[in-house]
């Protein structure tokens, strides 16, 4: 992802949702940990990954669904705005729910990184530790930038207490719920 940032330290609640509404369309803005994050639509290569992952957990669990571009309201000590790129929840959960959704029922949070290194910090570390405040069970993490998969889970006191990786190719063993070894290979 390409990110920009505000200048400003903290933005509150009300300053991002004006801004969010009169971002350009094919924007994505996100409030997280303070921060507004700017990012623009996603490429081919970064849906073909959240698709990927996404049909993987269809097929072994019918029952849960990968809704993409989720908007999550995920407040951690600061309150905060994520566009997910992918959110596993059981099929109907997001029925109702308004544009910055309830992370409640979200079993796994995806992710992937796009546009320059530099800017993959904000999946690797800000966006983990927001999820992880969030109390969201399972954070998963397609970092094409060093071609790897890494899950996060078990949040305790905001950080996830476990972590595996497994570079493209390999299979990564998902925590329950999921409790399936994600292959790897069609990701890039």
């Amino acid at each position: 992802m390409t990110v920009a940032q505000s200048e400003q330290t903290e933005v509150a609640l009300e300053e991002f949702e004006a801004f969010d509404a009169a971002a350009p369309e094919g924007f994505h803005v996100e409030l997280i940990n303070g921060r507004v994050l700017v990012t623009p639509a996603p490429d081919g290569d970064h849906d073909e990954n959240v698709m990927s992952v996404g049909d993987q957990i269809r097929s072994r669990h019918p029952q849960l669904r990968m809704y993409q571009e989720r908007g999550l309201a995920v407040p951690a000590y600061r309150a905060g705005r994520a566009r997910v790129d992918g959110a596993v929840t059981p099929v109907g959960y997001f029925r109702g729910q308004p544009s910055w959704s309830d992370p409640a029922g979200v079993l796994m949070v995806v992710e992937v990184t796009s546009g320059r290194e530099q800017d993959a910090e904000v999946d690797r570390i800000d966006k983990r530790d927001a999820y992880a405040q969030a109390g969201l069970p399972v954070y998963l993490l397609i970092d094409r930038h060093r071609g790897e998969a890494v899950v996060h889970w078990d949040p305790e006191n905001g950080h996830y207490q476990h972590a595996s990786t497994a570079a493209f190719g390999a299979k990564l063993a998902l925590p329950e719920p999921f409790g399936f070894d994600l292959d790897t290979s069609e990701l890039a």
